[in-house]
């Protein structure tokens, strides 16, 4: 492998995110812990979904980056060295970072999901380590991860119906699963089309009923989280999920970008911050 070449940025950042990512919010002695978590998911993501790449390119270099967070090469992987030195510091498990590039070596092969179950288990590994890493950053009880799953999964089930003609187009990949995709007589080929078909808007529909459960089980976290201002940073992000959850219903994410407005933010954050100052459920 190249040592030029390992980190294949995309060009993505925290300012291109649908959500908060350690935003003022958080404790300002733990943002520089979180943009490092950040970033290395990010860096790692981008590997995973370089369409430059082939597959076994992919995980060579997401494993080596594993390596690298372990302290066992010394291969240039700037994210993993800095991600290595935050959690020396911190104190947090490793295994928040490891979950993530389990699920992006997957994304090199497996390119179909089967049903709701299978597309959740790809969520345990690609989203839920976000929420238990800032969670445990944050000192937080285990009995948080619980609505945190749920969250981060809702979170990741929408970004992929906002991207599901990109993700076909690019990387040939679906995770739309196929039984929904039987169960509306929708086709993967509809997502080439300009606009969904009525086959695939009940597809995307269905998903987002399911995806609104999730959402509901999420609204205890923010009840749960003892740190002030992560209980505000968690009410905002729920808050924006059940907004974007309501968007993705009403627009037509192969027709153009259904996305959340400054307005949404703005809105998000002052519910946000008024739970955070209420205070935790008894």
């Amino acid at each position: 492998m190249s040592t030029n070449t390992l980190e294949t940025p995309s060009g993505k950042n925290k300012g291109t995110e649908n959500f908060p990512v350690g935003s003022f919010l958080i404790r300002p002695d733990l943002r520089v812990h979180v943009h490092a978590y950040y970033d290395f998911a990010r860096q790692s993501d981008d590997i995973g979904d370089n369409p430059d790449l082939p597959a076994e390119e992919k995980i060579a270099r997401l494993t080596e980056m594993g390596r690298v967070l372990d302290g066992v090469s010394d291969a240039p992987y700037p994210a993993a060295v800095r991600m290595r030195a935050s959690l020396a510091e911190t104190g947090v498990s490793a295994a928040h970072c490891h979950d993530l590039l389990r699920a992006f070596i997957q994304d090199a092969t497996k390119l179909r999901y089967t049903d709701w179950d299978d597309l959740i288990e790809y969520c345990r590994y690609s989203a839920m380590p976000v929420g238990r890493y800032l969670l445990d950053l944050h000192g937080e009880d285990r009995r948080t991860w619980g609505p945190g799953d749920a969250l981060c999964a809702a979170l990741q089930v929408l970004n992929h119906l906002q991207d599901c003609g990109d993700d076909l187009a690019a990387l040939d990949r679906v995770y739309l699963p196929q039984s929904v995709l039987d169960k509306t007589g929708a086709t993967i080929a509809d997502l080439t089309a300009k606009q969904l078909t009525p086959g695939m808007r009940r597809t995307i529909d269905l998903l987002l009923d399911d995806t609104d459960k999730l959402i509901a089980e999420a609204r205890a976290l923010p009840l749960l989280v003892a740190d002030w201002r992560l209980r505000a940073e968690t009410a905002t992000i729920v808050t924006l999920a059940a907004r974007l959850s309501v968007l993705l219903r009403n627009g037509d994410p192969l027709a153009r970008r259904v996305k959340l407005r400054s307005g949404d933010f703005a809105r998000a954050v002052g519910a946000g911050l008024l739970r955070g100052l209420m205070g935790r459920a008894a």
